[in-house]
């Protein structure tokens, strides 16, 4: 009789560590690398006033030409963020979260690619 499970494994250790398995590293990595989704949030202003960000899209989209596109398709004004984390933002004004769900999906986004948030 041997004893076959001699190696620890720790849930909580960071993937890439000497405690985490190699096999759930590449799980991960594979996983950070499909789940790519494109979030279309919107926020309150003051008043009635409504702000719609868009984040995530994939490298192929140049986000300048969406951004004109979108301000000319939906007649809003827009602009483009550089934020560390979250990577380049674009925000527009109003609520335009079906406008621009429709509008990637048209140009070949998967639909299930397109997450919608807010109220």
């Amino acid at each position: 009789m041997s004893i076959q499970n001699l190696a620890s494994y720790d849930p909580f250790a960071d993937v890439g560590d000497e405690l985490a398995p190699k096999e759930l590293a590449e799980e991960t990595k594979k996983t950070s690398q499909v789940n790519s989704y494109v979030h279309i949030r919107i926020q309150q202003r003051n008043g009635r006033k409504t702000l719609t960000t868009l984040q995530g899209l994939p490298k192929e989209y140049d986000p300048k030409k969406l951004l004109k596109a979108f301000k000319k398709e939906f007649a809003c004004n827009g602009t483009l963020v550089d934020d560390e984390e979250l990577g380049q933002v674009i925000q527009l004004q109003g609520d335009q979260r079906q406008k621009i769900s429709m509008f990637l999906i048209e140009e070949g986004i998967p639909k299930q690619d397109v997450k919608v948030h807010g109220f």
